[in-house]
């Protein structure tokens, strides 16, 4: 039995994802649309971000460090075992993770090992979640959604195959293809779906950030996170990483 089945943590977690997915997918996601400063759309312009090619330009910096991290690939944990909830789109070990920012909490352990691009981070507006996303060879993420439209999500290609075999994002019917050192914005709310069908693995730098908004949205954007970080969803994920970060401590001598 899988911990987000187990006992009535478990049992907690899916019901509050199950109405959580509901009212965040529904009027809220309407109401922040609605209070959108940019574009309803699947893929956004880089330019609608000022900040975007300062951070974009720092790319071998992140991939120094991230090549550093990809030396012990093994021992990072999967994006399951930190949050369960992502079981029904990852159950293997192929979609690996290394958390630094997590719902605006600051993951300082992981931070600590990638001070420089933990800098850049720490420059982004309105910055929520940020980790390495390393998918390995043939792996396929099914297609779904986020929950929130308060969010924008960036990927910058640090390691990406050099193969004539797919490696893309499909985020609503928009292809997206990584580049090293390319950059894209997208909302994750659109239905996407990911494929790595290449026999090199894949590695982007993937943070949120607050969706530009007026005031009203904001307000209500922040409300929504802030409950949600009080909930097993988040509070669960926050406890796996922290064992995680207790384990690859030790294995580090």
């Amino acid at each position: 039995m899988s911990a987000e089945s187990a006992g009535p943590s478990g049992f907690r977690r899916k019901t509050v994802k199950r109405f959580g997915k509901k009212l965040f997918r529904g009027t809220l996601m309407d109401f922040l649309s609605a209070q959108s400063k940019i574009p309803d759309q699947p893929v956004l312009d880089n330019a609608l971000f000022p900040w975007a090619e300062t951070v974009r330009a720092e790319w071998p910096t992140m991939r120094d460090e991230l090549d550093d991290l990809l030396e012990r690939r093994n021992q990072l944990p999967s994006f399951q075992e930190i949050s369960p909830d992502q079981s029904r789109i990852s159950t293997d070990d192929q979609w690996k993770t290394f958390m630094l920012y997590a719902f605006g909490t600051r993951m300082d352990f992981g931070c600590s090992l990638c001070p420089r691009t933990a800098a850049m981070l720490d420059s982004i507006p309105g910055l929520s979640n940020a980790f390495f996303s390393i998918l390995g060879p043939g792996k396929h993420i099914p297609r779904h959604r986020g929950v929130t439209k308060g969010l924008v999500r960036c990927h910058i290609g640090l390691r990406v195959p050099n193969s004539p075999e797919p490696c893309l994002i499909q985020v609503d019917d928009v292809d997206c293809h990584w580049e090293e050192g390319g950059m894209f914005f997208f909302d994750d709310t659109y239905p996407h779906e990911v494929w790595n069908q290449t026999d090199e693995q894949r590695a982007v730098l993937l943070f949120d950030i607050e969706r530009p908004m007026g005031m009203p949205g904001k307000v209500v954007s922040r409300a929504m996170i802030a409950a949600l970080k009080r909930t097993a969803y988040f509070r669960d994920a926050l406890a796996n990483q922290r064992a995680w970060e207790e384990r690859y401590r030790a294995a580090m001598g």
